[in-house]
């Protein structure tokens, strides 16, 4: 299984079981219906064709999470018992399946399958059932839904500060950059219990890197959500954010495609910010804009507010105790997440630069983590453990070392260039006092 499955699978488990383990003391009543109401959910669960979770399953994910210490890790997949033989629905079968219920959305199931079979989609003696063929097509969303309901919506409230977070992005004023005119993007995250600005930035972009860092901003800033509740955007739903988000213990929640209605404390916040701000803010340039937005940003979580009677500062505060700290390694749960496998002459490609390997991780299929902004610090990791950071490769050293079956000789006055299997550059001797 790809490293990247993996990730998304492990990242799908946090989302199950965040109730669980987010800090909050559950009675044992109130947990049954968390866990009851799980079980009956329909599921979209990555790299299998299933759409339900058992109540020992969730459980036992539940355990190991919290027996490793809250480590992500733990929630990965381990391999399959039955690798190497076939699954119910091959491949090949399942895009044939696909492309004729598309063909034909309105057929019974009896029906699909008897058509399946006079079509050679199904061939004769493999065995595909009524009950998996109603799994796989549920699954893909191919399956006739009945009459909708209306929804069951109710006004809610986070009963803690940081319990949950509401963001979004708003379109802002045009600014000048460079002679031209540019468009601004205003990412902004709400505290639903305070109702507490958290942090706000104008961009110039509504992307994954503006997002991202504005998060880093806003936890540096107030601390960590236990849930984070977010647009459908192609932003919010990428695999970088989700393992991000898992392995800061947050649980990122999506709203429904086409439903802004779970969203509506930041939608109405938005709309004081288009009346209050952006309705006398005269700034020219990016940098301007967002220092009167910091200004007006203080005023508004010192202003008492007209649903809760209170600043949102003091709201925000009255239950400090309840607040999880950023910790210090947390620019690390930020970095991006790479494979790459490692060429015989030990170097790595990286965002157009090569990077040296340990030499017993030759041929190996490594995962890189790394900031695009920083490429000197680029960590290796094979089978869950650290190799530490990769060399940038020097091909002038490599030059001046001979090479041997059983040991390496350095030449010349360079001797002291390799220690204990490892390069060091010029930077790694004065920083190590060598």
């Amino acid at each position: 299984m790809e490293d990247e499955l993996k990730k998304r699978i492990a990242v799908f488990r946090y989302g199950v079981i965040a109730d669980f383990v987010g800090g909050r003391i559950l009675s044992r009543g109130e947990m049954k219906r968390l866990i009851r109401d799980k079980c009956v959910r329909k599921w979209q669960i990555p790299g299998s064709s299933r759409s339900s979770i058992s109540e020992s399953t969730i459980k036992e994910w539940t355990a190991l999470y919290r027996a490793s210490g809250n480590k992500l890790e733990s929630l990965y997949p381990k391999g399959r018992r039955d690798r190497g033989k076939s699954r119910a629905i091959q491949q090949e079968t399942a895009q044939g399946l696909l492309a004729l219920r598309k063909e034909l959305p309105e057929l019974t199931l009896p029906v699909f399958m008897s058509e399946a079979k006079q079509r050679k989609i199904i061939l004769p003696g493999m065995e595909v059932t009524y009950s998996t063929l109603y799994r796989f097509l549920q699954t893909e969303g191919l399956l006739k839904k009945p009459a909708s309901m209306p929804e069951d919506r109710r006004r809610f409230e986070a009963e803690y500060p940081n319990d949950l977070w509401q963001s979004d992005v708003m379109h802002g004023p045009y600014v000048e950059e460079e002679g031209k005119q540019r468009k601004t993007y205003l990412i902004a995250f709400i505290d639903d219990m305070s109702r507490l600005a958290v942090y706000g930035e104008f961009y110039h972009r509504e992307n994954l890197k503006s997002f991202l860092d504005a998060l880093r901003k806003a936890l540096k800033m107030r601390g960590i959500p236990r849930k984070l509740y977010v647009d459908n955007g192609p932003a919010f739903r990428s695999h970088h954010l989700q393992h991000t988000c898992a392995s800061l213990g947050i649980a990122l929640i999506n709203s429904r495609p086409y439903q802004p209605e779970g969203k509506g404390k930041i939608e109405r916040w938005f709309r004081t910010v288009r009346e209050s701000f952006l309705s006398t803010a005269d700034a020219k340039t990016l940098d301007k804009l967002n220092e009167s937005f910091n200004k007006w940003l203080t005023t508004y979580n010192n202003t008492s507010h007209s649903i809760t009677k209170e600043e949102p500062i003091k709201r925000f505060a009255s239950h400090i105790e309840c607040i999880r700290a950023a910790s210090g390694d947390m620019e690390d749960h930020f970095r991006k997440s790479s494979g790459r496998t490692v060429a015989k002459d030990r170097t790595i490609a990286l965002q157009g630069r090569l990077y040296e390997a340990p030499v017993e991780l030759t041929g190996k299929k490594v995962n890189l983590l790394y900031h695009e902004h920083d490429p000197a610090r680029v960590e290796i990791l094979y089978e869950g453990r650290t190799y530490g950071f990769a060399v940038m490769l020097d091909v002038n050293v490599n030059c001046r070392i001979k090479r041997g079956r059983d040991s390496l000789e350095i030449q010349g006055n360079n001797k002291d260039r390799y220690k204990g299997g490892k390069l060091f550059n010029d930077k790694d001797r004065e920083d190590k006092g060598q």
